[in-house]
This record gives C-alpha cells, structure tokens and sequence, in this order.
C-alpha cells in the first residue's frame, strides 16, 4: 500500500498539458476544483468523468499510475460513503429498515456522487499540478501568482519553497518508510496481525528511525541550500523565465466555458422542464 502512494511525483513528458506554464496549470486546477464542487447533477458528473478522462489521454500518464493513485484513499471513500448512506434521510419509505437504521435512495445516490467527487478531484489536480510539473516550475509557478502579495510584507518566496519541498520529498519519505518496514519484517516484525493498540505499538520501530531520518535530512539540505548562498528571493535571478503561449489562453479559455457548461446544467432543469424519466434523472440534483 505504501508504494502505490503517488502524491508529489513527476512524470516527465512531452503533452501539451506538460508544455503549458506552471501559473496556468494551477489556474487550470483551481478551475477544476471550483467544477468539482459546483457540480450536483448526474449529467454534471457524466460531463465532469469525461472531462478527467480526456486530461489523462492528453497528459499521457499511465492509467496503472491513475489507480495506484486511487487505492490509498479507498477506505476514506468506503467511510464517506458509509456516512452518506446511513446518515441521510429522504421523504418517503426507506428502501432499507432495520430498527433505527433506515437507508434511502437519496443516501445511495449522495453516497455514489461524494465518491466520484472526492476520486475526480484526486485525479485531476494530480494530472494538471503534481503528475506534470517539476518541482521548480511549480515553485515559479506559485511565487508568481502570489507575488502581489509581497506589497504586504508576506514572505511569498518562502512559503512557495516550503511547499515544493514537501511535495518533493513525500515520495523520499514513502520510500524511506517502505524500506524501513522491510528492515523490520526480516527481523520479525508483524504490522498486520493483533488489534488496534498491538498494531499501533508496532508501528513505533518504523516511526522513530522516520523521524530521526527526516531531521537528518532536513539538516543536510539547509546546509546544501546555505553553502550555495541560499538568500531567499532577495537579488535573486531566473534562469527561465515564465512566459503564456497562445495554447494556455486555449486551456484556461475552455476551462472557464467548462465552469459555464456546468453552471448551466444546474438551472436547465428550470429553463427547459421535460416529463422524460431520463431527463428528470440527468438533472436531479443531488
């Protein structure tokens, strides 16, 4: 399970979502998120899937990546899930009763939607941010964005660096752990046998080396960074500079039509009401 955790890779590629500039992939993903949470319909969600779909056919990334992706957050998705079905109530007769527990139809289809939701908001960011931009591009990228902000004193250059370098080393310390717990399984170590509190307490051998290696490593690269003359953005240059080609202002140019597009969908209903189940079905809102 550890190694199928991809948060914070970066897969090299030569897609036009990998070509695009950094500022413009986190717009594009700010989008996507605001579409995420704006959708509350099936066709939305239809339209949404295949929107996601179509960005990992156009990045490239290989769908085994996409699900490994996926796995370590299927017991969040089961938990949400479960919480929706048994915790929702709906007019009408439950389609299941057992003593104080009732589940609706409403409580299955919220329950289905908040799992779609939460796995297309994974992919997606992770397509447009962290699965095709270098750690450096994205750190230009966010300084960027936020530099309006330095008109306040706000330590812009700081936080983005903080932020690239906990992404760039979450793969290192998934690698650190997995290598630790091997070390303890061939001496005996068993992490999948006992209750809560025996697994807990072996997870102490894996923790306390993870930490002191962590630290270890933090302390190695601020004196990397310090004998290089690391000052922060104060006269600091560029070796490339950021620039927005003409295919950026197609992406964020569609992507706001995407925004529209779903917006839209939400109101159809009441724009142009039907008597077709299917209809009724595509545009009910969760």
């Amino acid at each position: 399970m550890i190694s199928d955790i991809t948060l914070g890779q970066f897969f090299p590629g030569k897609s036009s979502i990998h070509k695009l500039d950094p500022r413009t992939k986190i717009l594009l993903a700010i989008i996507f998120i605001v579409a995420v949470f704006l959708t509350n319909t099936a066709a939305g969600f239809i339209l949404l899937t295949a929107l996601t779909v179509t960005l990992v056919a156009i990045s490239g990334i290989s769908f085994n990546v996409i699900l490994k992706s996926i796995k370590p957050i299927v017991l969040v998705l089961i938990i949400t899930a479960l919480i929706n079905i048994f915790l929702t109530t709906g007019e009408g007769d439950p389609l299941v009763s057992f003593g104080f527990i009732k589940i609706y139809e409403v409580g299955i289809v919220r329950a289905v939607f908040m799992a779609l939701r939460v796995t297309l908001l994974i992919i997606g960011t992770s397509v447009l941010l962290t699965y095709t931009t270098s750690p450096i591009s994205l750190t230009d990228g966010i300084e960027s964005l936020l530099s309006p902000l330095k008109l306040i004193k706000v330590p812009v250059h700081m936080f983005a660096m903080m932020m690239t370098i906990a992404l760039r080393f979450i793969p290192t310390l998934i690698e650190e752990t997995e290598k630790i717990m091997n070390a303890q399984k061939s001496r005996g170590a068993d992490f999948s046998s006992g209750g809560i509190i025996k697994r807990a307490k072996a997870l102490i051998p894996i923790l306390v080396p993870l930490f002191v290696s962590s630290f270890k490593r933090a302390e190695e690269l601020a004196t990397a960074m310090e004998c290089r003359c690391y000052r922060g953005d104060k006269n600091r240059t560029k070796l490339v500079k950021l620039s927005m080609r003409f295919s950026d202002f197609v992406y964020l140019f569609a992507a706001l039509i995407f925004v529209g597009a779903i917006v839209a969908l939400g109101f159809l209903p009441e724009l142009l009401p039907l008597d077709s189940d299917l209809y009724k079905n595509l545009f009910y809102k969760i």
